[in-house]
């Protein structure tokens, strides 16, 4: 009795824990107006003032206000008519990736893709990790938390910055496995809730800029003695502005929950029009409130704030905004701006995971390259939580060294997302070459970025290399799987099965080409002792061989020479064989016989043109396919080789 109750716990376990395998391509039907699904990217991109002014600050000095500015017309001159033209290309929420794999085919754009995945991985990862430690950041610095640790030594944990970004991360990793819903309406309360907060102190510390004159004018005085020309001043800030490239987070998530927005009762699947007008005013929204405060906290910070407090410890590290609040509006709206800071700052940590999750099913598993478990949240939810402990400690839980860290990941997709939409349009088009120029841009960006902090680039090549491994080695597993949803014969082809209905089909499978049939027969008749047996070609074209799987392989029958020949082209040859042999099994003709040949030449080279280029060992994979799919082996489809 205990034995059969230990079983049924762990299938109970194995079932909750492998949950989603079966139903990846979930479908989310609540839509919400466009300005409150801003409020889930608002979660990431807004959420990352608590960190961006700081991290301004200590990047650029007292040049942040200029590097902010060039960042702020970067924004809405470069990436957000970018990421307009990306949603009107994405509809579905698929984002720049998916355009670049269609504008891309083959092994070329599947490796593409992976290189991307790994940045957004490494974009993705350092949001929950950089989210967490400045979280932990505002608990550390608020003077409530500071006074009780005093005055109760049982709670000195609260001081424990690393502790508590383990804690905020673990709690994170724990309510997703026990099941986390996005919830727009939390969203929507969280959100405006912190926009309000910071218009308070953009309001406070702009008065206070205003009534020191002083301050602006030594501003200006420490700026031209530093650097003599606003020529000087332009090309400085030009140099540093890529460190404050995080600033530009919320394009890419404003694109991917487009399916929650609401369009037009007049939309389609196809044509969902209302749907990118009104994601188009999202990403305009975001862009344009997000630009302001960042401009204004610039310099409302670098004005007001010594720039020794920005140091790492300094009372402004990773919480500048917060710093000013406290200054100027006193301890309980500072405390109620950390707190809502903190929940900010929590739900884009979750935001991120779920973004992550729901990225690694849509590709890995579709193009073979990753086990089916992969399609389930919680094996991942721990292999994520790992990484970004790991992260976590690398960093010594620090805002600012993994601010650079985070804007390499982010932008090598805004990078990626330029390309992709200047493939996409027409040559010879002004507007490709603006965005010819746009790519460019972001490309320096990006350069500019991974060569001052090179952080961000170690953790996007460990996700790159894991991502290849696994993907290799999932490929080489998976490759003996059916791979086609379902087999269609065309009529010439239905005509022909239906002739062998009662009887033995023998099929002949060979390479495609001109061949002379008569003479191909008698080989085969020859090789395999078939004497008059009536027999059938069949030929295999393969098309993109780095795709995985398909929906339908499509069989058309010919006849040449006096020989019927079925043919279909599919991602695969052993694989269609085997789709197609258990096809006409199913159409209750007798259980077919395949003629096949061995290959020539060395086992380990026909291994590897099977899994890079869909063909190789034909006669042994298909084989295996078969034995895999058809356990009794009196149902399965014979084959014979020579």
């Amino acid at each position: 009795m205990g034995k059969q109750l230990n079983k049924q716990s762990i299938k109970h376990l194995h079932s909750w824990f492998f949950e989603g395998i079966k139903s990846s391509h979930r479908t989310r039907k609540t839509t919400a107006s466009w300005y409150n699904v801003m409020c889930l990217t608002g979660l990431d991109y807004f959420g990352s003032l608590g960190y961006a002014p700081g991290i301004a600050a200590l990047s650029a000095g007292i040049l942040a206000p200029s590097a902010t500015l060039v960042l702020v017309l970067l924004t809405i001159f470069g990436a957000l008519p970018m990421y307009k033209r990306v949603a009107e290309k994405s509809p579905h929420g698929q984002g720049s990736i998916s355009m670049l794999n269609d504008l891309v085919p083959g092994w070329g754009g599947k490796s593409i893709i992976l290189i991307l995945l790994g940045f957004a991985a490494t974009d993705f990862i350092i949001t929950i990790t950089l989210s967490a430690a400045d979280a932990a950041a505002h608990i550390v610095k608020n003077p409530y938390v500071i006074e009780w640790c005093q005055s109760h030594p049982g709670w000195s944990f609260l001081q424990d910055a690393m502790g508590l970004t383990f804690l905020l991360l673990t709690v994170l990793c724990v309510l997703f496995l026990i099941g986390f819903k996005e919830a727009i309406q939390l969203a929507v309360v969280v959100v405006w809730t912190y926009l309000l907060l910071n218009l308070g102190v953009a309001a406070v510390g702009a008065y206070h800029v205003s009534i020191r004159p002083d301050a602006w004018s030594n501003w200006q005085t420490q700026l031209m003695s530093i650097y003599k020309t606003p020529w000087h001043i332009t090309l400085q800030s030009l140099i540093l502005f890529p460190q404050l490239a995080l600033g530009m987070s919320g394009f890419e998530t404003g694109v991917a929950v487009m399916p929650l927005v609401k369009g037009d009762p007049t939309d389609t699947e196809d044509k969902p029009a209302g749907r990118i007008r009104h994601t188009k005013k999202l990403l305009t929204a975001a862009a344009l409130i997000m630009s302001l405060f960042l401009f204004t906290s610039s310099i409302i910070t670098t004005l007001l704030i010594p720039q020794e407090d920005f140091k790492a410890g300094g009372p402004a590290d990773g919480r500048a905004l917060a710093y000013v609040a406290h200054l100027f509006l006193g301890p309980v709206y500072g405390s109620f701006y950390d707190i809502s800071t903190i929940v900010i700052l929590w739900l884009s940590g979750a935001s991120s995971l779920a973004g992550l999750l729901s990225l690694v099913p849509k590709y890995l598993p579709k193009f073979g390259m990753a086990p089916e478990w992969a399609r389930a949240t919680r094996p991942l939810v721990l292999f994520f939580g790992l990484v970004s402990y790991v992260v976590t400690y690398y960093f010594k839980a620090s805002v600012d060294a993994q601010g650079a860290a985070y804007a390499t990941g982010v932008l090598v997709l805004m990078s990626s997302a330029a390309l992709a939409v200047f493939l996409s349009l027409p040559k010879g088009n002004w507007i490709r070459m603006f965005y010819g120029f746009i790519t460019l841009v972001f490309a320096y960006t990006t350069v500019m970025n991974i060569k001052q902090r090179p952080e961000g680039l170690h953790i996007a090549a460990f996700f790159i290399l894991t991502i290849f491994v696994i993907s290799f080695i999932s490929r080489a597993i998976r490759s003996t799987e059916l791979r086609a949803k379902k087999v269609h014969f065309d009529e010439a082809a239905a005509r022909v099965i239906d002739r062998y209905k009662g009887k033995t089909m023998h099929i002949v499978a060979h390479p495609p080409g001109a061949h002379d049939y008569r003479a191909c027969a008698q080989e085969a008749r020859d090789k395999h002792y078939l004497l008059e047996a009536e027999l059938v070609f069949l030929e295999i074209t393969v098309a993109n061989a780095s795709d995985f799987s398909e929906n339908e392989l499509e069989v058309k029958a010919v006849t040449e020479d006096g020989y019927d020949i079925l043919r279909s082209t599919s991602v695969s040859a052993p694989n269609a064989i085997a789709s197609i042999l258990l096809a006409i099994r199913n159409e209750h003709v007798g259980t077919p016989h395949a003629y096949m040949y061995w290959s020539e030449g060395n086992p380990l080279f026909h291994v590897l043109q099977y899994l890079i280029l869909g063909e190789g060992e034909t006669a042994s994979v298909t084989r295996e396919i078969l034995r895999e799919a058809v356990a009794d082996p009196k149902n399965r489809p014979k084959i014979h080789v020579v």
